[in-house]
Parts: structure tokens; C-alpha cells; sequence
């Protein structure tokens, strides 16, 4: 038997490595705000002046706490429906978590050089490719039969999930444009765009209507 035809079929053992980088890489962002040296402390006012230069970073970090959380989410919904794989899938699956662990990097590059519109750029690079991969995982499994869905909700699962990752990714390259007006905008915008997403305020907002 060829041993491509039977690798990657375990989609349990996918789900749980995924849980564990998401949890890695979650713990992982908040070791860049470094706690002030004490013996820099002389008084109060010292340790308040250190204690607010830090703010940049817990924007950042907030930031980064709200992307992996969002990504999580995503994938989590992609797998409730996923229950077959096979070796491709299993290395898209692979590639998408390589760019999770990346995060880590990417924040801490971003909240030292939160002034840069090219940490900016980079940081947004590796939501885009985080983008990018869970979009191909869902079209390869959706396309392979890889996913167990009622026919009469097929459609619009398939709808629902692939437009959420494209219209997601148009708002975030439209946000990390704003960097080149103020990097902290451009946060700012970026962090309003996943509040909105995380919580559906505006799809909460049309509902009700």
C-alpha cells in the first residue's frame, strides 16, 4: 500500500497538536513585557514612569491575544465540520500553525519598533498568511469531500466561513495601510476590526434590525 494514501488521517491528533501551538504561542506574548528592574527604582514616580512605558507593549500584546484568539475560533469552526484528512491537508494544517508560532516574533518585533511602518508591514504579513492558509485548508477539505454537512447547509456554511476569512483580510491590509498615517492608527484600527469580529457587533447590530 502506498504510505501517501495513508498518512494524515488522523484528524483527532491534528486538533490536538493545534490546540497545543495556539496555547504555546498565547503564553508566549506576554514574556515580551519584561517587569521593570528594580534596582533602577529609586521612587515612586520612577516606577510609575516605568510601569507606562510599557503601554506600547500591552497594546501590542492585546493586539496579538486578540489575533490568536480569533484564529483559534476560526479553526476551531473549520474543524467542527472537518472529519476526514488526508497527508495534504494534514501538512496545510502543519504550515497554518508554522505561521501561529510565529506570532510570538512578530508581536515582539512590532512592540520594539512600534514607531516603524515596516513592523507594521511584518506583523500584518503574518496575519495575511495565517489568512491565507486557513482559507486553503477550508477549500481543500471542502473540495475533497473531507467535511460532513447537511446538504441543506452546505452552501452556506461554505459561504459563511470563506467570506468571513476574505472580507477579514481585506479589513486588516486596509488598517495596516493606515500605518503609513500613524503605526499606532493602524493598531488601533486593526484592534477595532478583531474586537468587532470576536464579539459580531456589527452582525449583532444588523440582526436586531
Amino acid at each position: 500500500m502506498n504510505y501517501n494514501k495513508i498518512a494524515g488521517q488522523n484528524i483527532q491528533r491534528i486538533d490536538a497538536i493545534s490546540d497545543g501551538v495556539f496555547a504555546v504561542a498565547m503564553t508566549l506574548l506576554v514574556l515580551d513585557i519584561k517587569v521593570p528592574i528594580a534596582d533602577a527604582i529609586r521612587t515612586e514616580a520612577e516606577l510609575a514612569e516605568a510601569f507606562f512605558a510599557l503601554m506600547p507593549k500591552f497594546l501590542v500584546y492585546f493586539l496579538s491575544f486578540m489575533t490568536v484568539g480569533i484564529f483559534w475560533t476560526g479553526q476551531s469552526t473549520q474543524s467542527k465540520y472537518i472529519e476526514r484528512s488526508n497527508r495534504k491537508l494534514n501538512w496545510i494544517t502543519l504550515l497554518f500553525l508554522l505561521f501561529v508560532s510565529l506570532l510570538p516574533f512578530s508581536t515582539a518585533f512590532l512592540s520594539e519598533h512600534i514607531t516603524f511602518k515596516f513592523a507594521v508591514g511584518i506583523y500584518w504579513l503574518n496575519i495575511l498568511l495565517l489568512g491565507v492558509t486557513l482559507y486553503i485548508n477550508w477549500r481543500y477539505a471542502y473540495k475533497n469531500n473531507f467535511v460532513t454537512i447537511a446538504d441543506d447547509q452546505k452552501e452556506s456554511v461554505d459561504s459563511a466561513i470563506s467570506k468571513r476569512i476574505i472580507i477579514a483580510q481585506t479589513l486588516y491590509a486596509a488598517g495596516a495601510m493606515f500605518c503609513f498615517i500613524s503605526p499606532y492608527l493602524s493598531i488601533g484600527i486593526i484592534i477595532a476590526i478583531q474586537i468587532n469580529y470576536a464579539f459580531g457587533i456589527i452582525s449583532n447590530r444588523k440582526e436586531k434590525k
